[in-house]
């Protein structure tokens, strides 16, 4: 058995190991430090001595780590005495607590950025380390905000029901980072929420994981040899993965006949027809901007209305679109980069240009702000002097 197999295996087998510890009596900061310690030890040994039963070594081993630590910890003396003694190594429970596990992690009382943090600590088995390279952040800075968001949920119940709507917002903000460093943050989320999709019943976790398909299979086009973005319209769509993109609209479209329509099925319906169509000419503007309009009145978020403003757009043409921006409030992030692009669409370069300047400015990361300065002098070029 490879090292790398062994990851996998060790990543999957996570969320189910910290669950026994906890319903064993340990809290979850003490819990979760003891099951990262017998992960280090398995890396360690596994390669030349690999368990028959894996789940139950890092079971033993863990619960061992804990009562170390609670041993040596004076102060906890009185908590070591309720704690039970280890029990015989033996094959562990089958019971699956990941879907607690990750409404722990979603608690509402984390700030986003740490719940995502726990959430792939915990319920993904990356190390501090990955999740730090994956944000581009000192690996202890993210030890700070981990060991913060452990603290926070330590007192909270182990068997309180948790907020499904919450737990895929943190999903799909992982989902959204992307990639960075070693650890692919889209694709461990969609491993993730087909975790979740397995454990709960729900049109919404459905509509998620489609959604992140959907997305996911255009990935290999999005960007030029040089990095630079390709933008939807100009992607050569012989490069988008069609296995992933089937998949995505059978589990929509199973989602949708429930009947039960939420934001991510709605998402998921706009990164259909986005897909169906055989070019971007092809693309069903009217029945996108149709979605959008159950997605606002799903959300009422201003980023659905932004992103509507540029499918009216393509549907009535560039002064409709023009029109619906009109209505949105001008500090809106990318606001400015579809002004600009519906300006161009309407002919008026020199706003266009000065629009797709500005938004440059304003771009959130490097390969945002390339594109939209090429964007600017693309036009400026082609305007007379």
């Amino acid at each position: 058995m490879t090292t790398q197999v062994n990851e996998a295996l060790l990543r999957r087998l996570t969320p189910s190991v910290l669950g026994i510890l906890v319903r064993r009596g340990a809290d979850f900061a003490a819990a979760e430090d003891a099951v990262q310690d017998a992960l280090v030890e398995a890396v360690r040994v596994w390669p030349a001595d690999p368990p028959r039963d894996a789940k139950g070594w890092l079971v033993t081993v863990a619960w061992r780590k804990f009562l170390d630590a609670t041993r040596s910890d004076t102060a906890r003396r009185r908590r070591e005495e309720s704690v039970d003694e280890e029990p015989a190594p033996g094959h562990a429970p089958a019971v699956d607590d990941t879907l607690q596990l990750y409404f722990l992690c979603a608690h509402p009382s984390l700030t986003p950025s740490s719940a995502v943090a726990l959430t792939l600590r915990a319920v993904g088995g990356l190390t501090t380390r990955q999740i730090a390279q994956a944000y581009l952040v000192p690996e202890a800075t993210m030890a700070q905000r981990i060991s913060r968001a452990k603290r926070t949920v330590s007192g909270v119940r182990f068997d309180q029901p948790g907020d499904v709507a919450t737990v895929l917002r943190v999903l799909y903000l992982v989902f959204n980072e992307g990639y960075s460093g070693d650890i692919d943050l889209a694709a461990e989320a969609i491993r993730l929420t087909r975790q979740l999709t397995a454990a709960i019943d729900h049109p919404e976790v459905a509509g998620l994981l489609a959604l992140m398909l959907l997305h996911h299979a255009r990935r290999a086009a999005r960007t030029a040899p040089d990095g630079s973005l390709v933008p939807l319209a100009e992607q050569d769509r012989r490069r988008w993965d069609t296995v992933a993109i089937a998949e995505g609209v059978g589990i929509l479209q199973a989602a949708l006949a429930r009947d039960r329509l939420g934001e991510f099925q709605a998402q998921a319906a706009i990164a259909a027809l986005h897909a169906d169509a055989p070019t971007a000419e092809e693309t069903d503007w009217v029945q996108i901007v149709e979605w959008y309009d159950e997605l606002t009145r799903l959300t009422d978020s201003p980023v659905v209305r932004l992103n509507r403003a540029v499918a009216v757009g393509e549907a009535d043409g560039p002064r409709a679109g023009l029109a619906a921006l009109a209505a949105l409030d001008t500090s809106l992030p990318r606001h400015t980069a579809v002004a600009a692009y519906l300006h161009e669409r309407d002919g008026d370069l020199t706003t266009a240009a000065r629009l797709y300047a500005e938004a440059a400015q304003k771009a959130p990361n490097l390969a945002e702000r390339g594109h939209l300065t090429r964007q600017a002098a693309r036009l400026n070029s082609r305007r007379p002097d």
